[in-house]
């Protein structure tokens, strides 16, 4: 018995008329009535009672057209088994995401989960940078956002971003102002954020701080952004933030606060995507090469 005899059955069972059987299967009637009895005669039962103007399925009949279109699915259905069955191993993977990464580093991150969705699943895992950096060390995570520096010899790191700071000053004290200089913030104390929050590059900026004339501190714990967003609100410091406005933690603001540029002092935040040296040149090879071509050129804002 051939596959071919199994799909001149359907169609004849279909069509319940030899000729239209043919016309569907691009033959002539002769050879497929042929084929028919072919097939009766291996299987040793009358399929179809025939006459001058009728066709009907015997029971024999009835009973093998389900079992025949379910053979003629499996071989239909081969190529694409075979396919899934021989790809590769589709694996979820985790890059890490720190408090308030820009839209436009997470629109970057989307890029990169469907230019690898074929071979890699991934998934978003918040954290605060040395939480993150110390999940890729030890594998937990494959890939972080980090804010830099981050001096790590196992880690390899991509610069992926600039972001300019601002002073986030109480607004009724900064009224019409579209600039600061640092003289003007040394009455109000630097509202630091929780240490566990802050990037390592804001020990840095308040050593900065300190040393151009801002002495007066204001230390927090056990609070996050929010805490921070509090005391400059009411009018007891200032902090320091990106001045984008698309930046997210624009959404950390309240009432009576303003980001301002500063006139005699750059500062910026620097974003690194960080991954171990070891597995990107062994399991996460694709991944890192992808992200390569992705976060090719840093976004500045």
């Amino acid at each position: 018995m051939e596959l071919l005899h199994l799909r001149y059955f359907v169609a004849v069972a279909e069509e319940l008329n030899f000729s239209a059987a043919a016309r569907k299967l691009h033959m002539a009637a002769s050879p497929l009535s042929q084929r028919i009895k072919d097939l009766e005669h291996e299987l040793g039962r009358k399929l179809f009672d025939r006459s001058t103007h009728h066709v009907a399925l015997t029971d024999a009949g009835t009973a093998l057209l389900p079992i025949a279109r379910d053979v003629l699915d499996r071989v239909g259905s081969i190529r694409w088994r075979l396919d899934q069955a021989t790809k590769p191993v589709r694996t979820t993977v985790f890059v890490g995401m720190p408090a308030g990464v820009h839209p436009a580093l997470r629109e970057r991150l989307n890029l990169l989960a469907d230019r690898v969705h074929e071979r890699f699943e991934v998934k978003r895992w918040p954290g605060t940078t040395t939480d993150l950096v110390e999940a890729v060390k030890d594998g937990r995570l494959a890939l972080t956002l980090a804010r830099l520096p981050v001096q790590e010899a196992s880690l390899d790191t991509l610069h992926v971003m600039t972001e300019r700071l601002g002073a986030v000053v109480p607004a009724d004290l900064f009224k019409g102002r579209e600039s600061v200089k640092l003289a003007d913030l040394t009455d109000l104390a630097y509202a630091k954020s929780p240490e566990e929050m802050m990037p390592a590059y804001f020990e840095q900026l308040d050593r900065q701080l300190d040393e151009l004339g801002i002495k007066k501190r204001i230390r927090l714990s056990n609070t996050g952004y929010q805490g921070t967003s509090e005391i400059v609100s009411s009018g007891l410091g200032f902090s320091v933030s990106m001045l984008d406005e698309d930046s997210a933690m624009r959404g950390y603001q309240l009432e009576n606060m303003a980001v301002l540029p500063f006139e005699d002092f750059r500062a910026q935040l620097d974003t690194g995507l960080l991954w171990r040296h070891d597995r990107g040149a062994a399991d996460l090879e694709d991944l890192v090469e992808a992200a390569r071509i992705v976060f090719a050129e840093p976004i500045e804002k």
